[in-house]
């Protein structure tokens, strides 16, 4: 018994408050009690935007250069950012700067090249894989042929990483080197990729699978991200003393 009265006064003493209330809120005008519940609405969707649009856009302000080594990476991250040639060797280690992209926003990226991978299984760093806007991922057009199967096991890892699926970064394929007679075409190399990585698709998981359903063989249009195959060349068709043609890359860098 003493146990049931201990309740009963535990519970009585927030009683006249809540009364009180009901009653203040019945005494109110409905359209002045609807305006308070909007305002309430308006300022958590703020909030829920805001946190969204700061972590979202703020965030991913970088734009990756990856690739296998010797594709041309660290040349195409030189002319970028300066315009200029310059000799270059293999890097070792990561390299950032600045890039103002040609848009009339005046969009600037944190552009970094990555190290070059002699194994496709070689990760991108868990923090820059957050950060990337788009990932520019840059091919060797002159011997594609015989680095397809590595490129395509690269592109693999990279579009079924959980981290970039999530953030689903634009994915721009640079066909580089296309100032050499031999360069594979950009259309060319999307097929044998798509060809690749269907079989990837079929002898390691389903994680490449059609993301609308549909069934049949892998192309890029059916991954969650935005996926573009352009031509350039780093060196350039008038080599060291001319400029890069790299127009194709910098028009797709603008719109990001």
């Amino acid at each position: 018994k003493h146990g049931v009265k201990d309740v009963e006064m535990t519970e009585n003493p927030f009683e006249p408050y809540i009364e009180s209330l009901r009653q203040q809120l019945e005494d109110q005008d409905p359209v002045f009690l609807i305006g308070v519940v909007v305002a309430l609405a308006v300022v958590v969707i703020t909030c829920v935007f805001l946190k969204y649009f700061l972590t979202s856009k703020t965030v991913r302000s970088a734009v990756l250069l990856v690739g296998l080594c010797d594709s041309g990476k660290t040349l195409l991250f030189s002319r970028l950012l300066s315009g200029k040639y310059k000799r270059t060797q293999t890097s070792i280690t990561d390299s950032s700067a600045p890039y103002k992209a040609k848009n009339d926003r005046g969009s600037t990226w944190t552009l970094i090249d990555l190290p070059g991978h002699d194994s496709p299984q070689t990760s991108v760093p868990g923090e820059v894989k957050s950060a990337a806007r788009a990932i520019v991922f840059v091919v060797d057009s002159a011997i594609f042929q015989k680095e397809v199967r590595d490129v395509a096991e690269f592109l693999y890892v990279l579009v079924t990483d959980t981290v970039i699926s999530r953030n689903v970064p634009d994915l721009l394929v640079a066909c580089n080197k296309q100032d050499i007679t031999m360069a594979k075409s950009a259309k060319l190399i999307q097929q044998q990729l798509e060809k690749e990585l269907n079989t990837l698709r079929v002898t390691r998981s389903a994680a490449l699978s059609s993301q609308d359903g549909s069934v049949g063989d892998f192309e890029f249009s059916q991954l969650p991200m935005k996926v573009e195959f352009l031509e350039c060349s780093a060196r350039g068709s008038k080599g060291e003393d001319g400029d890069a043609d790299i127009e194709s890359l910098e028009k797709s860098l603008a719109k990001l």
